[in-house]
């Protein structure tokens, strides 16, 4: 007959333990998953905000370059900015890299959006593409910048008569 040692240890979990383990794992799941989600989210509104600051930096730096020149009128292109080539009205507001300093329309909108931010700029078109963050439109006579990749509808809207820069997160 085998006799019991009481000074052996006990080796391993009991199903009582182990029960409670995967119920407190599924209880920190149930409030973590929702919270991981919604990074995604904040991901892409983080994304729209910092281009948006980015283009209102742009428009504020062609805008300062234009003063700086002493220029009171507008110009087929601003000597000191980028790559001497974005056109501005006569108030001072970017209009175009081709030299045309008129109402906007999607290729000007375009041409503003790649002259005023030069490096690493989000990918935009006038017409959706596999790598396109951005598509770019009118809204009125202003330009609009619709953000793809949340699939929001979310907009950046520049004001080329006024230079202001609206953002719309969805």
């Amino acid at each position: 007959m085998m006799q019991y040692n009481s000074k052996q240890k006990q080796k391993g979990f009991t199903l009582i333990e182990l029960v409670v383990v995967i119920a407190i794992l599924g209880i920190l799941a149930a409030f973590a998953l929702p919270r991981f989600a919604q990074l995604s989210e904040q991901a892409h509104q983080s994304s729209i905000r910092a281009t948006a600051g980015a283009l209102s930096a742009g428009v504020a730096l062609v805008k300062a370059q234009w003063v700086t020149n002493g220029s009171t009128t507008a110009v087929s292109a601003v000597d000191g900015f980028g790559n001497d080539d974005v056109a501005v009205n006569d108030d001072g507001w970017a209009t175009s890299t081709n030299g045309n300093t008129g109402a906007p329309n999607a290729n000007r909108c375009l041409q503003v959006w790649e002259g005023l931010l030069q490096s690493n700029a989000p990918e935009v078109a006038t017409t959706a593409a596999d790598d396109t963050e951005y598509l770019v439109g009118l809204s009125g006579d202003d330009c609009e910048y619709e953000y793809l990749l949340d699939e929001q509808g979310s907009t950046i809207v520049y004001d080329t008569d006024t230079g202001e820069i609206t953002t719309t997160i969805n």
